[in-house]
């Protein structure tokens, strides 16, 4: 970066840049300069929604000497220049979901790597550590609990740290890199130690906003296992919807515990300041315990769903037993009904055949006629009962 310190004039689009390494990503025209034969026309301002993108994709550009803060500018463009007349300056550039060309921009002055600016276009990326020269491309997932709907938030953060720079381009509202900046800015004999140092700050910040991620999710387990034995129907879909948010709270994590012991084998070999090395072990034991919790609530969790698919199971036989029970026990009403209806019917048929009006019937004249229908009556209501006693129906 030395080199392009030297020159103070603006870059101009070139077939090659720094070095003499072909850029594949100068495609954007450079910012207007000044020549010997007179100044440049300005291009128009952009108008409507593009201006308002533009503006809010730069958080924050500032230039550091020190430690100390001396300069802030809202365009990319002033950075660039004021950094090029630094004599020993840091920029730090905070972008928030950038547009093409400002990534492109950045590319070309600070020459990115192609790749790891694809990578902070396109963003879904998972954790990871890549060097490409002197610059460092490093990802990382924060996360917030959100708790209102009690979840999860994923935010995606890219950071590129070269010998002079800092440059974060954030994807989602998680974390707050202002807080970052504040602390580095009320502490400048740490943000003296340079790029590295804020690299330290934002992992610290990332790792630290866990915490709170850990103690909600910690909650939500807790409610989980007294609902399970409350029988609570809705509480298998809790169940899954917060297995699903730490399978994603696993993939942030788990990489950071070998991308931070990455950067701490590289403590000699890029002489790492002693207290910053200090620092940054202290980050990956915060992160190693965090991943560590994010394992136990998923085996919990898993843990969780075999016990309420046993409850379940063990209600529903429970159910199908009193079904069962009550389908009996109504069998054998209805068998006492038929029975009793069966042995009703027998002298009512006989009475029925006896009471018919007609002039010539059998056993009308007959004088035991009335004592044989009665017994005849009494005797096949008598034989029924036996019959259905003996089969336990009555």
């Amino acid at each position: 970066m030395a080199d392009r310190r030297a020159r103070p004039a603006p870059k101009t689009a070139g077939p090659a840049s720094k070095g003499g390494r072909k850029s594949g990503w100068r495609r954007t025209p450079p910012p207007p300069s000044t020549s010997s034969t007179g100044p440049t026309p300005p291009s128009p301002e952009p108008s409507g929604s593009a201006s308002a993108e533009r503006a809010a994709s730069v958080v924050e550009a500032a230039l550091y000497q020190d430690g100390v803060r001396v300069s802030s500018h809202a365009t990319l463009a002033d950075t660039y220049r004021e950094l090029r007349e630094a004599p020993a300056g840091m920029a730090w550039i905070g972008l928030a979901r950038p547009t093409e060309g400002e990534l492109l921009s950045l590319a070309a002055e600070f020459d990115l790597h192609p790749l790891a600016v694809e990578d902070a276009m396109e963003a879904h990326q998972r954790p990871k550590l890549e060097r490409y020269g002197d610059t460092l491309f490093v990802v990382l997932r924060a996360a917030r609990y959100l708790d209102a709907p009690e979840e999860v938030d994923f935010g995606e953060l890219h950071v590129f740290v070269g010998p002079d720079f800092v440059i974060t381009v954030r994807h989602g509202a998680a974390p707050d890199l202002s807080a970052v900046r504040r602390r580095m800015e009320d502490t400048p004999e740490l943000l003296k130690l340079g790029p590295e140092a804020v690299l330290y700050a934002i992992l610290d910040a990332v790792v630290d906003g866990y915490v709170p991620v850990v103690a909600g999710v910690q909650n939500d387990v807790d409610e989980i296992e007294t609902e399970v034995f409350r029988g609570d129907p809705e509480v298998s879909r809790r169940i899954y919807e917060l297995s699903r948010e730490m399978v994603e709270f696993q993939r942030a994590t788990r990489p950071l515990v070998g991308m931070l012991h990455g950067l701490m084998a590289g403590f000699t070999k890029y002489e790492t300041d002693d207290e910053l090395q200090r620092y940054l072990r202290d980050v990956a034991d915060h992160v190693t315990h965090t991943s560590e919790r994010v394992d136990t609530f998923r085996q919990a969790l898993t843990d969780i769903l075999t016990v309420n698919a046993t409850l379940v199971t063990q209600q529903q036989n429970a159910e199908m037993r009193a079904l069962a029970e009550a389908g009996f026990e109504q069998n054998e009403e209805i068998k006492k009904i038929s029975s009793w209806a069966a042995i009703l019917f027998a002298p009512t048929l006989v009475g029925t055949i006896y009471g018919m009006n007609f002039k010539h019937m059998p056993e009308l004249s007959w004088s035991f006629g009335y004592p044989f229908a009665i017994g005849l009556m009494g005797m096949v209501c008598v034989s029924l009962y036996l019959i259905f006693k003996r089969r336990d129906w009555l």
